[in-house]
């Protein structure tokens, strides 16, 4: 098949990586912005958005050719709305060319029909092949929003090449927004169902490839209420605001409220009244204690449920808890489902956290645009108690892994090696990850600002190795780890990120 040669001002359907096509135009970078080295691609600015995007070569497909097989593949309103301010720009264009011909018309002048420059494939500064006369989308684009509240259809049946994002090393360069929060523009893939059944009889809820976010979520029209906005809570509901679920929230210290009433969120006085206003109240707090007196304490959740209401415990709990609860919250004829969750501030902020639900399998589909919203995945794992159990584990491995990486640091230290050639060689090994490199090198810059408070992971350890002694279970390595947590939680280190644990090896 012959290669398409695309210009500067073509109207193109643009691909980024596991992303549907979105209609776009190809324009000229800013001058201070090059085009990623080794990679043959242009520079796109997509309708209905203020993003733009370098898209490699093969992932640009002219518009007009692929129009219909487009539209045909994708229904979201976002990629309506898109496709629609296409069609404006067009007919704009097509009557200022009318109106030009006519003037140069009456003035006996030949119109120009100079044609634009075709982008060189190996050019590392495309601004350099902008023409003169072209016009950006400014002035015909629709009313801007960021490109996380585009939606769009599965691209299925449209052969493009495919890799995962996380593969590809441009993935930074895809969204270069205009708006006030540039950041956004990082801001999660929204996800549609794919319900997996596995052999265990758990399934899980991931995120299948689809648009930014926003994309093709449709927030479900159950009032939502959420009770914690702690660094995880925070995070969860502006996530449910930005989809446009209707939820009304309630923290102890009220003041943590504001910012989300300003946002469009609901307030409650109480527990028992956002419980007996919402159809769905989910709680996120820190430790079993406050679970529990979240829904039996004076005015607590217990007070609100009513036969079919739902609750939905968040917070990394104890089994014990979990049964607790979901005993006196059916007693009242409500529903039940617990949902801990994986990840940090950063990945809560991120809306791609990793959601284990248990309990009530109808709850969790009830929560399933909730769920798309805050995480990039979620697991039913069956009955009640066995995803607390899911969590510990989970929490219990990555604590210790933790402790594990500041010996190492300390030890490298102490023997007279570099820290960070320790690190460099670490991150080029079997063991690199993002999580390794970002606890590091947060640690080596004295940064310990929390994404996850050292004292919660001290409080999942100790549940850990209480939940191995009742299995009759041994957790050396846990056991080991709790103490180091211990020592830094002496050292006034509670309040500060997991990686604060390596100053318990410093003191």
């Amino acid at each position: 098949m012959a290669a398409v040669h695309l210009r500067i001002g073509d109207l193109v359907w643009g691909k980024l990586g596991r992303y549907p096509p979105w209609p776009g135009k190809i324009v000229s970078p800013p001058k201070d912005l090059k085009k990623p080295r080794g990679k043959k691609c242009h520079f796109v600015k997509f309708f209905g958005t203020e993003d733009h995007a370098w898209i490699k070569v093969e992932q640009l497909k002219p518009y007009h050719a692929h129009k219909d097989e487009m539209i045909k593949i994708n229904k979201g309103k976002r990629f309506q709305q898109a496709v629609d301010a296409v069609e404006d720009y067009l007919k704009k264009a097509k009557g200022k060319e009318q109106n030009s011909d006519g003037k140069a018309e009456s003035k006996g002048k030949k119109a120009s029909n100079k044609p634009l420059k075709i982008l060189d494939e190996d050019d590392e500064d495309l601004s350099a092949l902008k023409d003169p006369s072209e016009k950006d989308l400014t002035d015909s684009d629709p009313e801007p929003s960021a490109i996380e509240r585009l939606g769009a259809g599965p691209g299925s049946g449209f052969k493009w090449e495919s890799s995962p994002v996380k593969d590809d090393p441009h993935f930074h360069h895809f969204l270069l927004s205009q708006s006030e929060k540039p950041a956004s523009s990082m801001e999660p893939i929204s996800k549609r169902l794919k319900i997996i059944e596995e052999v265990t009889g758990s399934t899980s809820i991931q995120a299948a490839d689809s648009t930014a976010i926003n994309g093709s979520i449709t927030p479900t029209d159950k009032r939502i209420g959420f009770l914690g906005l702690g660094l995880m809570g925070s995070g969860i509901v502006s996530n449910l605001l930005k989809m446009g679920h209707v939820v009304t929230v309630w923290n102890r210290t009220a003041e943590k409220c504001d910012l989300f009433i300003q946002e469009g969120a609901r307030l409650g006085r109480t527990p028992a009244e956002v419980a007996s206003m919402c159809d769905i109240t989910f709680s996120c707090v820190s430790d079993p204690k406050a679970a529990r007196d979240l829904v039996l304490g004076p005015s607590g959740v217990l007070q609100g449920i009513r036969p079919g209401k739902c609750y939905v415990e968040m917070s990394t709990v104890d089994p014990e808890t979990i049964t607790e609860l979901s005993q006196v919250i059916t007693s009242r004829g409500g529903r039940f489902l617990e949902a801990p969750v994986s990840g940090s501030q950063q990945l809560s902020n991120d809306g791609m956290l990793v959601i284990l639900a248990a309990g009530d399998r109808t709850v969790y589909e009830d929560c399933s645009s909730c769920f798309q919203a805050m995480g990039k995945t979620s697991f039913f794992l069956g009955e009640a108690g066995n995803a607390s159990k899911m969590m510990l584990i989970l929490n219990m491995v990555q604590g210790s892994f933790m402790a594990t990486i500041a010996e190492g640091l300390t030890l490298a230290q102490a023997t007279g090696q570099s820290q960070q050639t320790f690190l460099d060689i670490l991150c080029q090994g079997q063991m690199a990850s993002t999580f390794v490199d970002q606890k590091c090198q947060n640690i080596l810059q004295g940064n310990f600002k929390p994404d996850y408070y050292l004292k919660h992971i001290q409080k999942d350890l100790r549940l850990a190795i209480s939940m191995g002694d009742m299995a009759n279970h041994p957790t050396p390595m846990a056991a080991a780890a709790n103490e180091v947590y211990k020592r830094a939680k002496a050292l006034d280190q509670s309040d500060n990120d997991i990686s604060a644990v390596y100053r318990a090896y410093i003191h």
